[in-house]
Parts: structure tokens; C-alpha cells; sequence
């Protein structure tokens, strides 16, 4: 935070606690897709582990409905 960022009046800075993923919507993404598409898996090589995320994050970006709930919290 500092004063001289210009901020537009119709935007509120909201300061997030260090240490807090939780607070952070794309660990939240994170954390649906390992739950959906990437858990309880064995990867054979590193190139399967970066197919099958590739491949869960097109699933998730097909789907802009499951995007917004998860991105949008109620304590902002």
C-alpha cells in the first residue's frame, strides 16, 4: 500500500494478510481442480502432469458460471 497509487474513487483497496491462500481466489481455483480433475492420480513423467493440468484448466475455463463462484467472495 502506498500513496502514490492513483486510485479511481469507484474502487476499494482491500489489504489480504500475508499467509492467508485461502483469501487468494486463484488458490481457490487451484484447489477445485485438484479436487475435480487432479487427485488421487499417479503421473507417470512430468510432460503427463502438465497434460492432465492443461487439460483440467480447459475443462475449468469452459465452465464461466463455476469461474465467478469461486472468484467471488462475500467478505468484499
Amino acid at each position: 500500500m502506498t500513496g502514490k497509487l492513483d486510485v479511481p474513487q469507484n474502487i476499494s483497496i482491500v489489504a489480504l494478510p500475508a499467509k492467508c491462500p485461502e483469501l487468494n481466489p486463484i488458490e481457490n481455483i487451484w484447489q477445485f481442480m485438484r479436487d475435480n480433475w487432479l487427485s488421487n492420480r499417479v503421473f507417470p513423467s512430468y510432460e503427463n502432469i502438465v497434460d492432465l493440468c492443461c487439460e483440467a484448466w480447459h475443462k475449468f475455463v469452459d465452465q464461466p458460471w463455476r469461474i465467478m463462484t469461486i472468484g467471488r467472495r462475500k467478505w468484499t
